[in-house]
């Protein structure tokens, strides 16, 4: 992981009626991705709902996406629980099977912790995985966590385990925080996860990002993300994204462009969007994205 990372899709995950992952579904959809810019893609983070996938469907799902030709190392595999040693479990069977890299979220239960408290949970993680640790990416994102990452505990991890956290993405849609991060700790990855502050990053150091956009916008995800090419476009309507539940008007716009309603569905205790809602969001789309291009 220690070439430019660029831009990873955070991949949507499919279900059926039944609440089965569509397993073709996701590798469908990765391939997609990876044909159209992406460099990776990362499986099972926040739009992705892994918090809502467990170990056997992830060790299903993965090894399904390496039988259909995905290379490991275009795969980031997200984790985001609360104990211990279930990351250091999920961390290590995908780690096992040579995969880029790990996106590890902190533990949310708790709130209000210690930089103190979360730094100890991190090196609990990585003393379980012990040799096997290896290219973490830690994720802020306290805006779902409601625990921040700050920039001094970035380092205090860095410092202890230079051979292991390579990187930080950072969803905060905090750009003083994003600007602290990347001028600090200018020797990590830096991703930047809200869209409209990516093509900013990038031309202030960021590496790039893990990007749930990407599953809808690709190639202009892509040149923001590597090349810092601003794109009012994007940035417009993540802001409309916004007033909405995200990850499941990411699937709604997902459903409308692959004509498929399987795409709307998402595990509970989330809910699919509404059509009212839905046709006022691909409206948007539809007008900052489509009109032009016909």
């Amino acid at each position: 992981m220690r070439e430019n990372f660029g831009l990873s899709a955070a991949l949507a995950t499919p279900f059926d009626a039944e609440g089965e992952i569509i397993v073709a579904g996701v590798i469908a959809q990765a391939k997609h991705c990876l044909a159209n810019g992406c460099r990776s893609v990362t499986l099972f983070g926040t739009t992705g709902e892994g918090a809502s996938i467990g170990m056997q469907e992830r060790q299903q799902v993965l090894a399904a996406m390496l039988e259909a030709g995905i290379a490991p190392r275009q795969i980031v595999m997200g984790v985001l629980v609360d104990a211990a040693e279930d990351a250091a479990a999920q961390a290590a069977q995908a780690l096992a099977q040579g995969v880029r890299g790990i996106l590890l979220a902190p533990p949310s239960y708790f709130k209000n912790v210690s930089d103190d408290g979360l730094f100890k949970w991190f090196a609990a993680v990585f003393t379980m995985l012990g040799a096997h640790a290896r290219d973490v990416i830690v994720y802020n994102i306290p805006s779902v966590t409601m625990v921040p990452l700050s920039v001094s505990l970035v380092g205090q991890l860095r410092a202890a385990f230079p051979e292991v956290v390579v990187g930080v993405k950072d969803s905060s849609g905090d750009w003083p925080y994003t600007e602290t991060l990347l001028k600090t700790h200018g020797d990590l990855i830096i991703l930047i996860g809200d869209e409209r502050h990516l093509a900013r990053g990038v031309r202030l150091g960021g590496q790039g990002a893990i990007s749930g956009m990407a599953n809808l916008l690709p190639r202009e995800v892509q040149a923001m993300a590597e090349q810092g090419v601003d794109d009012a476009n994007v940035e417009r309507f993540v802001g409309e994204l916004l007033n909405y539940p995200v990850i499941p008007s990411i699937k709604a716009i997902l459903a409308r462009l692959a004509n498929d309603a399987s795409w709307l569905a998402v595990r509970p205790p989330l809910v699919p969007m509404n059509a009212q809602d839905s046709d006022k969001l691909f409206a948007a789309f539809d007008a900052l994205f489509r009109a032009k291009a016909a």
